[in-house]
């Protein structure tokens, strides 16, 4: 699983050939969730309330580059970073 993004120690990651919706797994701690790329719904899982406004900003900015790492990622091609939050 390719770590694509780190901010506020939040790791961001995708995972090779993984599940429809597109989404991408945020960890945070001990909390963990899949994230609509879409959306920037939390699908799965959960994260604080102030972790997941970062992320869902993190998502909004960075959103096409997702799509991007997604189709990558669903073809088994090496993923590439996204800036992280500042």
């Amino acid at each position: 699983m390719p770590r694509i993004a780190e901010f506020y120690g939040i790791a961001i990651y995708m995972y090779f050939r993984d599940h429809a919706p597109p989404h991408f797994h945020a960890i945070y701690g001990r909390y963990d969730a899949e994230v609509g790329i879409s959306t920037g719904d939390i699908l799965k899982g959960r994260l604080p309330r102030r972790a997941q406004r970062l992320v869902r900003e993190w998502r909004r900015e960075y959103q096409r580059e997702l799509e991007q790492n997604w189709t990558l990622a669903r073809t088994g091609q090496p993923l590439r970073p996204i800036p992280p939050l500042e």
